[in-house]
């Protein structure tokens, strides 16, 4: 299996390249600015001798003056050294040329071959070790009728060529250590920035069963990382409330499972002590299937939860008459509320799109715990309030002793019972409420309990026929 790149690698890779582009391209810029600078000298430079030439030979009204031009133009460019100068008379008879100047015929005669006057574009050519930028004009004199004259000026700009190799050279290797610098300032820079990961993969390596109370200290973490951050705290949150539930799950199951396996295994022990009659027999019988009646139903309503926590329940839609199904259970428990000595009763009406039985089972369940722990001559009122556009509300309110509020999140929580508060029933297993938030779930709707001034409220929001 290939090892993935690590972050600080890609970083640091990101960081060095993007810092080459920006060195590089700054580089260019300067280098190309400082050459630029130096060509607008070196232009400048040929201008003004261009310009000296030109106002020279413009003064010049006959043959006679024209043999003073030498001795001006020498005086005007003394001193400038590196600096060449050719003019021609029409004919091309040479007028004035600095030493060493004779290169600039050829130059001269390179532009005699474009067509058109005035002056040629600035030009750059080597001879030998040097280099040159020179320009050539058409400068006409104040003789009327007379042909213009030539003027080449050549500025040597061997310096600046030398000047600007050695400085490009210096330039790149300076951007070049850069380059490197940047990486590794940036790789340094990435160890110190990824801090709070690897504190993050810490705290996950030391998750434990026994250790689920660690958290990231969330003043440390970077803005960038306060969301993670706080997304796995939440996350601890949630795992350690969950491994409390589950491990007060698993204890409550076990005790469950044990109060009718000990009375099984008693009950059995019993039998056999001694020899019994058939009718003896067959009351322990009798009420070992008890006993395997509460294990069934036990086990049946912990298959119903685990698909339901699997989201493997899938209600089948059918219009339900709440009113009638409220109506038959309570018949249903009509023996059973007589026996408490509590009245139960029904007001409203709607119906909803749903699995019959499921809902049937879910009513069931809260009319069966009402009855369990309504007082003597207490009366249960159960609403089915018709909502419109917002869906259907059932509510199951009965009497009772309060329950403190601590203990409301957790009514719905399986084998979870307020012990202070309600008596414990004999055929309750503590799943009633579980599977009836699980079956309201399921078809989207809600449950809520309120518990106020003695009264224990259960409230079912869903959805209208669709």
């Amino acid at each position: 299996m290939m090892r993935h790149k690590s972050i600080i690698l890609r970083v640091t890779l990101l960081f060095a390249a993007t810092s080459a582009a920006v060195l590089v391209a700054l580089g260019t810029v300067i280098s190309t600015s400082v050459e630029a600078h130096f060509e607008e000298q070196d232009l400048a430079e040929i201008n003004s001798k261009l310009e000296i030439a030109r106002h020279t030979i413009s003064k010049v009204r006959s043959p006679a003056e024209m043999d003073a031009i030498p001795q001006q133009l020498e005086h005007a460019i003394i001193g400038h050294h590196g600096l060449s100068v050719a003019v021609f008379a029409p004919g091309n008879r040479p007028v004035f040329t600095t030493p060493g100047a004779g290169f600039l015929k050829e130059l001269i005669a390179s532009w005699s071959k474009e067509p058109g006057e005035g002056r040629s574009k600035p030009v750059v050519w080597e001879s030998g070790e040097r280099a040159f930028r020179g320009i050539v004009m058409s400068v006409p004199s104040g003789v009327v009728a007379a042909s213009p004259f030539t003027v080449a000026v050549a500025l040597d700009i061997s310096h600046h060529r030398d000047f600007m190799a050695s400085f490009r050279k210096s330039l790149w290797i300076f951007v070049a250590f850069g380059v490197l610098l940047t990486g590794l300032l940036g790789w340094f820079d990435a160890q110190r920035g990824l801090a709070p990961v690897r504190n993050i993969a810490q705290v996950a390596k030391g998750i434990s069963a026994t250790r689920l109370g660690d958290r990231l200290p969330g003043e440390s973490v970077p803005a960038e990382l306060a969301d993670l951050a706080t997304s796995f705290n939440d996350m601890l949150d949630r795992l350690e409330d969950s491994f409390r539930r589950l491990s007060d799950f698993s204890s409550d199951l076990a005790h469950e499972l044990r109060t009718p396996v000990s009375n099984l295994m008693t009950q059995t022990h019993v039998a056999l002590s001694r020899s019994r009659s058939v009718e003896e027999y067959r009351e322990i019988l009798y009420s070992n299937l008890e006993e395997y009646d509460r294990l069934a139903r036990m086990i049946a309503d912990m298959l119903f939860l685990a698909k339901a926590d699997n989201g493997l329940i899938v209600p089948h839609r059918e219009n339900i008459d709440l009113a009638t199904q409220v109506d038959e259970l309570i018949g249903f428990y009509e023996a059973l509320a007589d026996e408490q000595g509590v009245r139960v009763s029904r007001i409203g009406s709607g119906s909803i799109s749903g699995d019959r039985l499921m809902i049937r089972r879910a009513i069931s369940n809260l009319l069966s715990n009402a009855i369990r722990h309504t007082p003597r001559d207490g009366a249960i009122k159960v609403e089915v309030r018709d909502l419109g556009n917002d869906g259907i509300r059932i509510t199951v309110e009965n009497p009772g002793l309060a329950i403190p509020p601590e203990h409301l999140p957790r009514l719905f929580d399986r084998f979870y019972r307020v012990d202070s508060c309600r008596q414990r029933g004999g055929e309750g297993a503590g799943l009633g409420l579980a599977i009836t938030k699980s079956i309201v779930e399921a078809h989207g709707g809600t449950i809520s309990v309120f518990a106020e001034h003695d009264t224990v409220r259960f409230e079912i929001s869903m959805g209208m026929t669709s």
